[in-house]
């Protein structure tokens, strides 16, 4: 199992709208950067753990926490010329964009990113790297459990 910290912007999809949606699944659409696709289609497993993270808002960070639910499959945004995800290089004989499912497992309370950057077991997630802009990036498996056991008083063993 690995693990994972996947940024939306909770206009578009939240913690709450996951926990709403049919089945508590929603697709992972719109990632336009080859290395977080190479992380969904080379390395996300069905089960995979997910910090779901609220970006881009007055208040950043760990919101919840969810599963991956798929396996990675063609996204199909990326042929939507109307959409904001439209991708005119992308030709459904030779699609681009790949995508997975998310699963909702627990809201939490939000762990900010200023939080975050005041403990040392995190000092080195992906996510607080200046500059780091990637909508998904992995997590190892001592700050996943830090994370749940003391910011998210969850036990890393219940969360299925």
């Amino acid at each position: 199992m690995r693990y994972w910290l996947m940024k939306s912007e909770p206009n578009e999809c939240s913690i709450d709208d996951l926990a709403a949606a049919p089945d508590q699944t929603v697709p992972w659409t719109g990632v336009r950067n080859y290395q977080a696709r190479n992380f969904m289609t080379r390395d996300m497993q069905i089960g995979d753990g997910v910090l779901f993270y609220h970006s881009s808002c007055p208040d950043p960070g760990i919101a919840g926490l969810a599963r991956v639910a798929s396996e990675a499959y063609v996204d199909e945004t990326q042929f939507d010329p109307a959409g904001p995800y439209h991708d005119p290089k992308s030709s459904r004989e030779k699609p681009r964009w790949q995508h997975v499912d998310v699963r909702f497992v627990k809201k939490t309370r939000l762990a900010g990113l200023s939080e975050l950057r005041t403990h040392a077991e995190l000092a080195n997630m992906r996510v607080l790297a200046r500059g780091n802009r990637l909508s998904i990036t992995p997590v190892e498996p001592a700050e996943w459990h830090f994370l749940l056991r003391e910011l998210l008083d969850t036990d890393p063993d219940d969360v299925q």
